[in-house]
């Protein structure tokens, strides 16, 4: 099973950007994304990509603000979080499945079988 390693997390004020980082331990990752989580909610989809033409889907909450994307190699992933607001501290998750996404992927967590162990983003006003 893949691993998947998070980091880039920290504390911003809001209009500020962070950058998150996720190192896969295998190249075939298939469906990659981020994840969030705050405490007694769901963990909700943020951002995916596919690997088949790489696709990406965006929650509609973080659209025109951030940006996910791969390394050459496959087997890292970026989520470039620009504008960011005091509604987006949450813990940040890197999620990996086989196969490609789709925008339906965003609400099926479940199927996602290759999860890191977060990294915190807050956001202060």
């Amino acid at each position: 099973q893949v691993q998947l390693v998070e980091s880039g997390g920290g504390s911003v004020q809001a209009g500020g950007s962070l950058r998150l980082s996720c190192a896969a331990s295998t190249r075939d990752t298939g469906c990659m994304g981020w994840f969030r989580q705050v405490p007694g909610k769901e963990r909700e989809g943020v951002a995916l990509i596919s690997p088949a033409g790489g696709s990406m889907y965006y929650a509609d909450s973080v659209k025109g603000r951030f940006t996910i994307s791969q390394g050459n190699a496959k087997n890292s992933l970026y989520l470039q979080m620009d504008g960011l607001k005091p509604e987006d501290t949450a813990m940040y998750y890197c999620a990996a499945r086989p196969g490609v996404c789709t925008g339906l992927t965003l609400r099926r967590r479940s199927t996602f079988d290759a999860w890191g162990q977060g990294t915190q983003v807050t956001v202060s006003s």
